[in-house]
């Protein structure tokens, strides 16, 4: 049960739509649970709360504007890397992460099984 994580940018609505919707722009894929079990062990901790509230089966939008605090905790989950795999995730979301900061029509949403 991986939590993959998706970059979404938003597709404005034309002309006879209503809402807006999102397209998937680059995925940064968890098949073997590198991520799942690097959340597991700083869960709880107090120095990671909005990666606390990630659910392996569900989904979190993190927005623009929380962003910042995303790169805090990231930098957290990345001290307690224990291997090369782990270390390379969190690099790979990082990546995500700070484009979110520079493309402001993105969205990062964490998506479990």
């Amino acid at each position: 049960m991986g939590l993959d994580v998706v970059l979404y940018r938003l597709v404005h609505p034309g002309p006879g739509r209503r809402r807006p919707s999102y397209s998937s722009v680059q995925v940064v894929a968890d098949p073997r649970d590198v991520l799942v079990d690097l959340l597991a062990r700083v869960r709880g901790g107090g120095r990671t709360p909005l990666l606390d509230r990630l659910d392996p089966g569900g989904e979190l939008v993190v927005a623009v504007g929380q962003v910042p605090q995303l790169l805090a905790e990231l930098r957290c989950l990345g001290e307690a890397a224990g291997n090369p795999a782990e270390v390379e995730q969190v690099r790979r979301l990082v990546g995500l992460a700070r484009r979110c900061l520079r493309d402001h029509d993105v969205q990062l949403r964490f998506e479990g099984d």
